[in-house]
């Protein structure tokens, strides 16, 4: 199993609104259908930070994955990293 975070801020004049149905169109119908997608959840720190993780089955399903059009354009500073769970 791959742990796949992303943590970012929104971009400049993006309201949390916009980026939460942007989010949720990309959990309801890009994830869902991608092969070896596991789980998908989002969060927001204190600081205005957010986090995305992703669970994949493998890391070729990682390797798969593609930016969702519109959606990199809602975010500023995201960093992606890759995790091999021990379980």
């Amino acid at each position: 199993m791959i742990i796949e975070t992303h943590t970012f801020r929104l971009a400049d004049g993006v309201a949390e609104a916009e980026f939460l149905a942007a989010d949720k169109r990309v959990q309801e119908t890009y994830n869902a259908r991608r092969s070896g997608f596991v789980r998908r959840t989002t969060a927001r720190g204190r600081d205005g930070e957010w986090i995305v993780v992703v669970l994949w089955a493998s890391e070729a399903d990682a390797d798969g994955s593609a930016p969702v059009a519109g959606f990199d354009a809602l975010v500023a500073g995201s960093d992606v990293r890759r995790y091999e769970s021990l379980d």
